[in-house]
């Protein structure tokens, strides 16, 4: 049946759902990647019968949220824990991203997943330089404990504290100098987090990427890779072609991650991408088209994914994990439409038709008649008359 789906001008439009989802959304996971390391940054269930409040500690339905990182361990997706799309610093406090943290630990045991997780400092507001430490030293250790890599995210307090490059030169030395296994480094633009404005010490990329190679370059035996979020794709390129052999590039860009991951003849990027909680089994099976050498293969299932991921990331870019978790709902991966924080209402009716839309134009949903239906139970609940 036609739903008729709002538009930012108040106006209605026709739209017919897909009966089908696209054939490799059913398709049996296959064997792990061979030609690239992936990642997907996974959002979390929140419980939708927790009496919270948006300032509350955040209220976690865990048997859900496990189980949305076995779908993405199934089709040999890394998960990239307690990151970003997780809501970090955006309704997930740190005592339940340390259980997190653990449980999806564990679970990665059990299951043979790969699983990094984010070491932040979301306990502070504000420090001092040594309080800043001692927090990232807390959170580290609970990664490490749990037997997951670590990534070094961006700091907040930090960021308010530090007075130039040298104090992230300080910092970031000795976390590295002390952490038990090489790490991925995370510089996530103010985009996704407007409190990272002039991170590295400068506002100035080219002087604060100067200061980020700087890092590495004195400990590159402690760097696994790093993960850039600043949503240029030439700035990324410039970056991985200076970096330490050794050092992977994992893209944070979920504008142009099809053409960074493709490569070109000197070199390519890894993947860290919180668009890769939606598109899970599209994204697998994509890069299995790289693994054979099928570049136009992997593009082919790609590129027609950029329209919905610019939509969902676009500014404010930080909302985007309401899109990220709206079509987790549709898609038949949770029974509600409920978040952390109570971000749900982070993003308008009309922004989140047109993500239905685009999704179910390019068949991501598994059971496109469910998605059909939630769709339109929301239409009812805004008046939306069909």
């Amino acid at each position: 049946m036609t739903l008729h789906l709002p538009g930012a001008d108040g106006t209605l439009r026709a739209h017919e759902p897909r009966t089908e989802p696209l054939a490799v959304i059913r398709e049996a996971p296959g064997s792990a990647f061979t030609s690239r390391t992936v990642f997907s940054a996974a959002h979390v269930v929140a419980d939708p019968f927790a009496d919270t409040t948006p300032d509350s500690p955040a209220a976690v339905d865990w048997d859900a949220t496990l189980a949305f990182r076995r779908h993405l361990w199934s089709h040999g997706l890394g998960v990239a824990e307690a990151m970003d799309t997780a809501q970090r610093g955006m309704g997930l406090d740190w005592p339940t991203a340390a259980e997190l943290i653990r449980r999806s630990a564990a679970e990665a045991r059990a299951t043979g997943g790969r699983i990094a997780c984010g070491v932040g400092t979301d306990q502070l507001t504000a420090g001092t330089l040594a309080e800043v430490r001692a927090a990232y030293e807390e959170q580290l250790a609970v990664v490490e404990e749990s037997g997951a890599q670590a990534i070094l995210m961006a700091s907040r307090a930090l960021a308010a504290t530090a007075k130039g490059p040298d104090d992230y030169l300080e910092v970031y030395g000795h976390l590295l100098r002390q952490s038990a296994e090489p790490v991925v480094l995370h510089w996530l633009g103010p985009m996704f987090d407007p409190a990272l404005e002039g991170y590295w010490g400068s506002s100035d990329l080219d002087t604060a990427t100067d200061t980020f190679l700087e890092v590495i370059a004195a400990h590159p035996d402690k760097v696994d890779g790093i993960k850039v979020s600043l949503l240029d794709a030439q700035r990324e390129i410039d970056l991985r072609r200076r970096l330490p052999r050794g050092v992977r590039c994992y893209t944070g860009d979920d504008f142009n991650y099809p053409e960074l991951i493709a490569g070109d003849e000197q070199g390519f990027s890894h993947a860290l991408l919180g668009i890769f909680d939606p598109l899970g089994p599209l994204a697998a099976a994509a890069v299995r088209h790289l693994d054979t050498g099928d570049t136009e293969g992997f593009r082919a299932l790609l590129d027609p994914t950029v329209e919905l991921s610019r939509h969902l990331f676009r500014a404010p870019t930080r909302y985007y994990k309401t899109g990220v978790v709206f079509l987790a709902w549709l898609a038949g991966h949770q029974s509600h439409f409920t978040m952390v924080g109570g971000l749900q209402s982070a993003r308008s009716l009309p922004h989140l038709a047109r993500a239905y839309e685009l999704a179910d134009g390019l068949g991501l949903f598994p059971d496109p008649k469910l998605a059909e239906e939630r769709m339109r139970t929301l239409l009812d609940l805004y008046g939306v008359t069909q």
